[in-house]
């Protein structure tokens, strides 16, 4: 990563609850620095110590983290890249990135999401955009604010090289936050855009009353949709009962700041999604994967019934209603081997 014996210096690009989460995380290990556009929010974290809009005023930021809205002086800066920006932007950033960023810097993704469009994940992105970057994913059960606020958690570092991701994982790691590592980014990456969308599965189930029974079931059986998903892509199965498949899985459905949650629960007191997304500040990824996913499915022809749903409502005009009264029309199989919810 570098020639001399200096610390590597961590740029992190993004401004949202968890890329700052993540930036102070680095700041506690080596010097970081983090591109943020407004330069509101970059007077706050230099001279407050505080992302105010995303963290609220009561998480205080480590007072070695600095912020920059000079994307020129980010990238030039950079040791390793950690992208905290969305799906939908990902491409565009790695662009301006080509023209500035020193060859072999490697790139960390924190998107739990699928470029609408081309289906691609964001390591292949990197790897289309930045070729040469190695590129890989850090995800696992994490709402932002909690490891903000200093709550012990732990994450997965997954890069194609097992020896880079021993070698990285230490900037990630805190006495409260622990970082382990995988060789399956494919894996990581999938799991990670599908567990949002069933958050919005979940959520919807929230705003209808379903009992805690109905929950344990639609996300167990969502583990085994994933899992199906996951192995035909190329993941290992083992990454979907791990942390950033059931771990992430199981805090994204039942947590009360959960995004994709939130959405489904909207979605269930009768919002339409156009307006839903209107009246959040960050993006919630699974609306966007939830079209994608069902592409994959139709691709490697894998049934994949609680996607399918939540598809129906967010593209296809279907109610909540409608969802759950489609997945308890399947009929139950094999546990393992069957295709059906």
């Amino acid at each position: 990563m570098t020639s001399d014996h200096r610390e590597p210096q961590v740029v992190v690009l993004g401004g949202g609850s968890w890329g700052t989460t993540v930036a102070s995380i680095c700041a506690r290990r080596g010097p970081t620095l983090q591109w943020v556009r407004s330069a509101e929010t970059v007077d706050d974290i230099n001279k407050n110590h505080r992302n105010s809009k995303y963290l609220g005023d009561d998480v205080a930021l480590p007072e070695t983290l600095r912020a920059t809205s000079d994307f020129n002086e980010a990238a030039h800066a950079a040791d390793v890249i950690v992208m905290g920006v969305p799906s939908h932007g990902f491409r565009g950033v790695l662009g301006e990135l080509a023209k500035e960023l020193r060859p072999w810097v490697p790139v960390v993704s924190l998107v739990k999401g699928l470029e609408q469009g081309t289906n691609m994940r964001m390591s292949q992105i990197v790897e289309e955009v930045l070729p040469g970057h190695p590129a890989g994913i850090l995800a696992g059960p994490n709402i932002a604010k909690e490891v903000a606020e200093g709550y012990a958690a732990a994450a997965v570092l997954a890069m194609p090289d097992r020896n880079l991701a021993a070698n990285l994982a230490g900037m990630f790691r805190t006495k409260r936050f622990r970082t382990y590592t995988t060789d399956d980014v494919a894996g990581v990456e999938i799991a990670g855009a599908l567990k949002n969308v069933y958050a919005i599965a979940t959520g919807m189930g929230y705003a209808m009353g379903i009992g805690e029974n109905t929950r344990a079931m639609v996300m167990t059986r969502a583990v085994r949709e994933m899992s199906k998903l996951g192995e035909a892509i190329g993941g290992q199965r083992d990454t979907f009962a791990g942390l950033a498949g059931m771990g992430d899985l199981i805090v994204t459905c039942t947590s009360q700041r959960s995004r994709n949650r939130h959405v489904g629960e909207e979605l269930g007191s009768g919002k339409p999604i156009a307006e839903i997304i209107a009246g959040m500040n960050q993006v919630a990824e699974g609306v966007k994967a939830a079209s994608v996913i069902m592409e994959f499915a139709e691709k490697y022809g894998i049934n994949m019934p609680i996607a399918r749903e939540v598809d129906a409502v967010i593209n296809h005009g279907a109610t909540v209603e409608d969802a759950y009264k489609g997945l308890m029309a399947e009929k139950p199989g094999h546990e393992v081997d069957g295709t059906r919810f």
